[in-house]
């Protein structure tokens, strides 16, 4: 069978990681996580029906067959079998994966994604990673090995969970983007560490990563790393900024893309929230607990309340924004969610893409009325809150239009 349970992780890198994650919590609310193994949760115990799980299934009965490549092992193939875009790729050189003996700024770790799958690939490393959203379970984790053989293994990595069941990733298995201080080397070693989503501003993002495509005067922390001893400040430059290619960074033709695009850097820290904001409204009804505040703050996070706003215009630069609305749902006037803004905010639409996922329509039935009947008063304009100032009147009823063409399962007014 290809799908295993977990093998043990060094305990070197387990205690690295660990400490990477105290930091990262810094600031946030440490409330209780929610139980893994709960009799209504079994997330340990229930069979996983992620998108990695299914690939399995498919190689197991043998109707899918892994091509091997000599550089990039697996990886092309089981990209083209999730259906995950190269140009999707961003590249992260701080030391915060287990295989962070392997990574560092001349040689950082690739991320592809969909939306609800990332696949991490480590020049010369041992396993390709994998996070998968299962529709109830939430964000499980893998690996596969980077071995030619008949039949390749996904192995089952719940020893993932710690650090990734974390307040920061709403107190369930779930997908985190993380933006630290990074040494020379890509070790964590400034003061500030933050974990950002769309409300971030970009002065916090992308510590540790690098960055393509233009955004003007508007600072972030990507393309620098601390220069000497004692600093814990990155230096700003507009060096760092506006950057069109690696080349000078790291060695292009080891990855499949040159590049780490700025709007897919954009796009995976808002799902990575989302996707974990549907998990625990999810396993907080399950465990019969109070739903109402979470109901508010999904509401909320769907609708970009709170986003931070853009100053300059932002351009990518692999063809991820070009691409990502290309098969998505659209309207009869051929509008989407997936259409992209860039000039003052992220989306020219601002409703999650993601009320198109499996983890959205899973949520129990009670759950998802509830969300529902939040979200459409706010569209009808029936709630003018100040946490929905930032949708225009004509803001809403194009997003309601568009959900009305598009969305299965959505209530009447």
């Amino acid at each position: 069978m290809p799908l295993r349970f977990s093998r043990d992780l060094p305990l070197t890198i387990l205690a690295l990681l660990a400490v990477g994650a105290t930091v990262a919590i810094a600031g946030h609310d440490t409330g209780e996580l929610l139980p893994l193994d709960d009799d209504a949760i079994r997330y340990t115990k229930t069979p996983a029906d992620d998108p990695v799980a299914r690939l399995a299934k498919r190689i197991s009965a043998g109707s899918v067959h892994l091509t091997w490549e000599d550089q990039f092992g697996y990886l092309r193939s089981v990209l083209k079998e999730l259906h995950i875009a190269p140009s999707s790729q961003v590249l992260v050189f701080s030391k915060t994966s287990f295989q962070a003996p392997r990574i560092s700024p001349r040689r950082p770790r690739a991320i592809y994604f969909n939306d609800t799958t990332t696949v991490g690939f480590v020049r010369s490393g041992d396993v390709l990673e994998f996070a998968g959203a299962d529709p109830r379970q939430g964000t499980i984790f893998y690996t596969l090995e980077q071995q030619p053989t008949a039949r390749p293994n996904f192995y089952r990595r719940d020893i993932c969970t710690q650090c990734h069941h974390s307040p920061v990733t709403q107190a369930v298995p779930g997908f985190m983007v993380r933006s630290v201080t990074p040494d020379w080397n890509g070790l964590p070693a400034g003061s500030e560490s933050f974990i950002t989503d769309h409300r971030s501003p970009l002065k916090e993002r992308w510590g540790g990563w690098y960055v393509t495509g233009k955004s003007g005067d508007q600072e972030h922390m990507g393309n620098a790393v601390l220069q000497r001893p004692g600093e814990t400040s990155l230096p700003v430059s507009g060096e760092a900024r506006n950057l069109a290619a690696l080349g000078t960074f790291i060695e292009p033709t080891a990855y499949l893309s040159p590049h780490s695009d700025i709007v897919a850097l954009m796009t995976l820290e808002h799902q990575s929230q989302m996707l974990n904001r549907i998990t625990r409204l999810g396993w907080q009804s399950r465990l019969g607990r109070p739903i109402d505040a979470l109901v508010e703050e999904l509401v909320q996070y769907t609708l970009f309340s709170g986003e931070a706003a853009l100053t300059a215009p932002l351009k990518g630069t692999s063809g991820f924004a070009e691409a990502f609305p290309r098969n998505a749902p659209h309207d009869a006037r051929g509008r989407s969610l997936y259409d992209f803004d860039l000039t003052t905010r992220m989306f020219r639409y601002p409703c999650s893409f993601l009320i198109y996922s499996e983890p959205w329509d899973a949520m129990p039935t009670p759950v998802l009325d509830r969300v529902y009947s939040r979200l459409l008063n706010v569209l009808t304009g029936k709630d003018a809150s100040p946490a929905f100032r930032h949708l225009s009147p004509a803001d809403r009823q194009a997003i309601l239009e568009i959900l009305r063409n598009t969305k299965k399962g959505l209530p009447p007014a």
